[in-house]
């Protein structure tokens, strides 16, 4: 996020009035070269509209979770798009054709921040839709396809899309603000928590109640249940490979906030451009994710590259 990357290298940085040098210890600032990014950025969307086009194209995916695997996809385009409009800009700035501290660039900033925060929270909110359509699929097999419609489907995408866009809103005009760094960070951690919560329930329960359901409805339902669960594991590698993704880049912003002035933090915080690199591969770990473990998914995309 531009905001909070020029906040975290300022010279020097006022903390509870106290003036702080952002990195005040012998760690040395490691920096990514700005064509790795725009490089990982470009596979990322490629990788992310490859979801969709296959998607739409399948018929056979036209079910709930994958509509909100593509939520999580746009997601993903969102961050990768964020990085190559930043990089666009750079460009033409340095050619003279545009201003850095210009209102026309503090918008198209202000717009890009928009589209990093809105990655972010799309994520997050596409991931606990995900969890609660595995939930239901796993303690609700029976009733799945009556409780989570195509039509609630959509409500919940929109629903979603409306509020990540009003909260990053909100978080762009007031990042300036320590506060605002302060709930943006706790919303992070709360909702991962409750994720995290939600699928101990899930594998906690489900063998039992998969023993259930076999002994209530016979042998297809033991596959089902068998699918259902495959499904659950292949989310929940998503939600590692964003924890592992993400979290560095927050937990930057978290000792920003509380310890600036401690050399371990400091020292931590010398390397932001190796956490925002995570966060670019994150747009290209899912797609693979996706192929690897859904074999109709993989044969779809088989079929549209092979043509």
């Amino acid at each position: 996020m531009d905001r909070a990357t020029e906040m975290l290298k300022e010279n020097i940085t006022s903390v509870n009035g106290t003036s702080v040098p952002p990195n005040h210890t012998q760690c040395l600032t490691i920096n990514v070269p700005e064509e790795i990014f725009f490089t990982i950025s470009v596979i990322g969307v490629l990788e992310n509209v490859l979801v969709f086009t296959a998607v739409i194209k399948n018929k056979k995916l036209h079910l709930p979770m994958y509509f909100f695997i593509c939520s999580l996809s746009f997601s993903d385009i969102l961050g990768s798009l964020y990085k190559i409009l930043e990089n666009i800009m750079m460009i033409l700035a340095n050619h003279g054709h545009l201003q850095k501290k210009g209102n026309i660039e503090k918008k198209m900033d202000d717009i890009m921040d928009w589209f990093f925060v809105l990655s972010l929270l799309g994520s997050i909110f596409s991931l606990s839709a995900i969890a609660a359509d595995r939930y239901i699929t796993i303690f609700y097999a029976l009733r799945y396809h009556n409780i989570m419609t195509i039509r609630r489907a959509w409500i919940i995408l929109t629903a979603i899309w409306a509020l990540g866009g009003g909260c990053g809103i909100v978080i762009v005009i007031f990042f300036d603000y320590m506060i605002t760094i302060m709930c943006f960070t706790s919303l992070f951690f709360l909702l991962l928590v409750f994720i995290v919560c939600l699928y101990i329930h899930m594998f906690l329960l489900a063998q039992s109640h998969a023993r259930k359901i076999s002994s209530l409805s016979g042998q297809w339902n033991t596959v089902q249940q068998k699918t259902n669960m495959k499904g659950a594991i292949t989310l929940t590698i998503l939600l590692g490979v964003f924890i592992c993704c993400w979290f560095p880049f927050i937990l930057h912003l978290f000792l920003f906030i509380f310890c600036p002035q401690n050399p371990y933090c400091a020292c931590y915080m010398s390397t932001h451009s190796i956490n925002c690199t995570l966060i670019l591969c994150n747009s290209v770990i899912d797609p693979l994710i996706y192929a690897f473990r859904s074999p109709e998914l993989r044969s779809t995309f088989k079929k549209m590259l092979c043509c």
